[in-house]
């Protein structure tokens, strides 16, 4: 018999995992259609003169057991201290028979996840904690006004239709005004008035300040259960040269493995017949191509897939798809040679900088909304972490606007200067700088959102075509999650299950979210 054939569109997490799988599990030949020259999606890592930018900050972490054995069969988890780590004498978490990150490239650093609030010029933690850092930031009389708030949405609950009837019944109303509807509005450009609900269950997960208020009292009394939260895990996996380094290990090992993956190839259409796609056509260096195959897996946006396919929708479904938002995203890298800010935890760090991996940036006078220190992800992202700091200041923008618009140039200035104006850096300490613009880097959950049903129900009646990856189903996914889908989606063609459910509830249901799942 011929062997069949699967198209993979795009070679992000979901794409790569996809194609990794057919040849693990199945018969199936995949191929890779990737339109940018890199692989790994937003999640790549970008050099710059020997400096690597992490594009969006990627976390290795997992409640799901599957992903995390997939991690380590790609790379072996850390054996030995880390430079920084050697050099400081710090404490590390390592596994015996593990790779020697200062011996080989190959390698899962373990790294400690510090991330907090700059707001006000104080640090708060973050998500944000009973602690007396907290305490003593706002004020005992601020903190009981959070407390009263606090008890009066637990016992008056709203009904949940938007993002911020979502926050206002787990922090309440005076938290919610002060640390999230004005940070919030500033990433998705929208109020949380006009955000669904459904963006909480995605992304705060189960997290609430009761929640916040047990793991203080766990953590003050020695008290451990379970994986906890993923907003409140302390350590994560993270690859020696930054996220990009896995997968462009994976897409190596599905060439070797007899799979194809093509960059600089860009799908303009899926040819549809009677509900089942026949090819794409794709634009290539090559020139136009056309790819017939038996089963296709998309994890391009939906706006981009229903208007490349040339029947299966009607116009309904097609308006749905073009009004999908997407909030678009800015990175500046700087290359400094000290920071202002003064390093008063007790994490010891090469020069003394503060140990965050980024800090949620909610000062209301600047547009920047997250900074990165990559020295802090991995020392091995900076060509010298003993004598510099590199950093990416990250913005929020919609594509078209002025901060998209603006030249590279006349960004970086404006964005040094903010990042000058709250205390962090002096502008003359800047020795390189380069700015890198991502599009449709985070689906949203507003305009026609409320209506994806509909365009989900519609795509899923092209019997070979798969939804996929956070784009593929506008889905505000982890990097593990947007791999689960394709896992799914591998094993639904696998067992001959024409149901989409399992593929389309990856990470959205509860019961993920509150324990560790062993699936």
């Amino acid at each position: 018999m011929q062997r069949k054939h699967a198209v993979i569109i795009g070679a992000g997490p979901a794409g790569l995992t996809a194609a990794y799988y057919f040849l693990k599990h199945t018969d199936i030949k995949p191929i890779v259609l990737e339109k940018e020259k890199f692989v790994g999606g937003i999640s790549r890592t970008m050099n710059f003169r020997g400096n690597r930018m992490d594009i969006g900050g990627h976390r290795f972490f997992s409640k799901n057991e599957e992903v995390l054995k997939l991690w380590n069969e790609l790379l072996p988890a850390q054996g030995a201290p880390a430079f920084d780590d050697k050099l400081l004498g710090r404490e590390s978490v390592l596994t015996e028979g593990g790779a020697n990150p200062e011996e080989v490239d190959e390698v899962f650093l373990n790294r400690r996840r510090v991330s907090r609030i700059f707001y006000h010029r104080k640090f708060f933690s973050y998500p944000i904690s009973l602690s007396l850092e907290t305490i003593r930031n706002l004020g005992l009389v601020e903190m009981f006004s959070i407390g009263i708030s606090f008890l009066k949405a637990k016992f008056s609950q709203r009904e949940e239709n938007t993002l911020e009837d979502f926050m206002v019944n787990r922090f309440g109303q005076k938290l919610y005004e002060t640390f999230f509807r004005d940070y919030t509005t500033k990433v998705w450009g929208r109020s949380p008035k006009e955000i669904g609900a459904d963006w909480g269950s995605q992304r705060i997960k189960g997290l609430s300040l009761g929640k916040t208020i047990l793991d203080f009292f766990k953590k003050t009394f020695g008290f451990k259960d379970g994986a906890g939260e993923t907003s409140l895990i302390e350590r994560f996996f993270y690859p020696k040269h930054g996220p990009g380094q896995l997968w462009e290990k994976l897409a190596d090992d599905i060439k070797k493995l007899g799979g194809e993956v093509l960059t600089s190839t860009n799908v303009k259409s899926l040819h549809v017949v009677d509900k089942v796609v026949k090819f794409v056509r794709v634009e290539s260096p090559a020139g136009m191509l056309t790819f017939p195959a038996d089963y296709f897996l998309s994890s391009m946006p939906l706006a981009e897939l229903a208007d490349a396919l040339d029947d299966g929708l009607n116009l309904r479904q097609l308006t749905i798809a073009r009004g999908l938002p997407y909030r678009d995203f800015i990175t500046v890298g700087l290359l400094v040679d000290k920071l202002l800010l003064e390093n008063h935890t007790q994490i010891k760090t090469l020069g003394n900088i503060v140990p965050d991996c980024w800090i949620y940036i909610q000062e209301p006078a600047v547009k920047l909304g997250r900074l990165q220190i990559f020295n802090n992800w991995s020392p091995y992202m900076v060509a010298s972490p003993k004598n510099s700091v590199w950093l990416g200041l990250e913005y929020f923008c919609n594509e078209g606007d002025d901060l998209w618009n603006m030249n590279e140039e006349d960004f970086i200035a404006f964005a040094a200067a903010e990042l000058a104006s709250i205390g962090i850096i002096k502008a003359e300490d800047i020795k390189l700088a380069v700015r890198v613009k991502v599009p449709k880097a985070y689906p949203a959950y507003f305009d026609t959102y409320e209506n994806i049903g509909e365009l989900r129900d519609a795509l899923d009646e092209i019997k070979n075509l798969y939804c996929i990856g956070r784009n593929g189903q506008h889905r505000y996914n982890n990097m593990d999650h947007s791999m689960l889908t394709a896992m799914e989606a591998v094993r639904a063609i696998q067992s001959g299950d024409s149901s989409r459910e399992k593929i389309w509830n990856v990470n959205a249901e509860q019961s993920y979210h509150e324990g560790k799942d062993n699936a």
